[in-house]
């Protein structure tokens, strides 16, 4: 399978690449001077501009991007959005629902496993087996598999939402909350601010997809169809996927 070249893809691909930059350099920094990370994450506000504070615009540009989405952001995202509404008329009412009901308790249930496997984090930081260096390098791991889940591989899409692509992706901006859910156990400015935004951007998609469900599905919205879709995201994952089938 060869890959069609898209704007969108082609962002998607430079960004990427600048996570695994952004990973690389905090690895480095998390190796060769883990007390110094310790120390940068728990410092009060105002002291300089640190690693940290460069890190924590980054994260912050990119939720408040997503609170106010622009038109550069994937269909995956701007299914919430009026706007990018573009009806089937001939649509089920009750195969909406079906979907809605089916997609939420699977929804819970990757909410469940999220959750508790964080909880399992937030014990080890609690009784000081794990620090803050420890804990800000798992959210920089999670930044970076946020990309490879969204072009290579996702295991919530596939063991557990099992929807057809990130642009029909029920919890797709669940992202930036399950990427932060380290930063809850941080009594800090940075930490919580990171944390609690997320919960913004978590909301926001909720309440939506709670009033217009029709927006989320491809049975009754166009514009999630693959033959409408201009992003092309999911390519490398079709062939990730060819592979695998292949070899079994």
């Amino acid at each position: 399978m060869k890959l069609t070249k898209t704007p969108m893809l082609t962002r998607y691909l430079v960004k990427f690449i600048i996570r695994i930059a952004i990973f690389m350099l905090i690895a480095i920094l998390y190796i060769t001077n883990k007390p110094l990370m310790c120390e940068l994450m728990t410092q009060s506000i105002g002291i300089g501009i640190t690693p940290i504070h460069v890190l924590w615009i980054i994260f912050m540009g990119m939720m408040l991007r997503h609170i106010f989405p622009t038109e550069k952001l994937s269909m995956a995202i701007h299914k919430a959005d009026s706007k990018k509404y573009h009806e089937n008329e001939n649509y089920s009412e009750l195969e909406l629902l079906k979907f809605v009901q089916s997609q939420n308790i699977r929804a819970w249930k990757v909410m469940l496993v999220w959750l508790s496997f964080n909880a399992i984090f937030g014990i080890l930081y609690l009784t000081h087996i794990m620090d803050e260096a420890d804990l800000l390098m798992l959210v920089v791991f999670y930044f970076l598999c946020d990309y490879i889940c969204i072009l290579i591989f996702c295991p919530f899409q596939s063991f557990i939402m099992q929807n057809r692509c990130c642009v029909n992706c029920r919890i797709y901006e669940w992202g930036h909350f399950m990427m932060f859910t380290p930063m809850l156990f941080i009594r800090n400015f940075y930490s919580w601010s990171l944390f609690f935004t997320s919960c913004i951007v978590l909301l926001k998609w909720e309440i939506t997809y709670a009033k217009h469900p029709e927006r989320f599905w491809s049975g009754s919205n166009k514009s999630l169809q693959c033959a409408n879709c201009k992003d092309k995201i999911c390519q490398i994952k079709k062939i990730v996927n060819k592979g695998e089938n292949s070899n079994g």
